[in-house]
């Protein structure tokens, strides 16, 4: 089961990491309500992760997860460039989670 909190809550923080886009810098009521849930939801789910799986691996793929999709819905989303090196840096993340995993 802690590998599904740990799931749920790197994608909660790929919603909130989007979600600090749509506040337009916490200036817009409804967005930032929704991205500051959306925060509490995703630490609550990796502190129920973490009670199993040891903190740095929890963590590294909570936030590589929350990386990963950031910058993809930042490229879909909002136009962001993409280019060679991104896409390699992408995949170092992506081998480093799996990494950790395996070990």
């Amino acid at each position: 089961m802690a590998w599904i909190y740990l799931l749920i809550a790197g994608c909660l923080e790929i919603g909130w990491a989007i979600g600090l886009k749509y506040t337009e810098g916490w200036s817009r009521f409804w967005p930032s309500v929704l991205t500051l849930v959306t925060m509490v939801a995703s630490f609550y789910c990796l502190a129920l992760a973490v009670k199993e799986i040891p903190i740095g691996t929890g963590y590294a793929i909570w936030t590589g997860i929350g990386a990963i999709g950031t910058a993809t819905l930042g490229i879909l989303l909002f136009a962001e460039p993409v280019s060679a090196m991104r896409i390699v840096c992408m995949a170092l993340i992506i081998a480093g989670i799996v990494g950790l995993k395996l070990s």
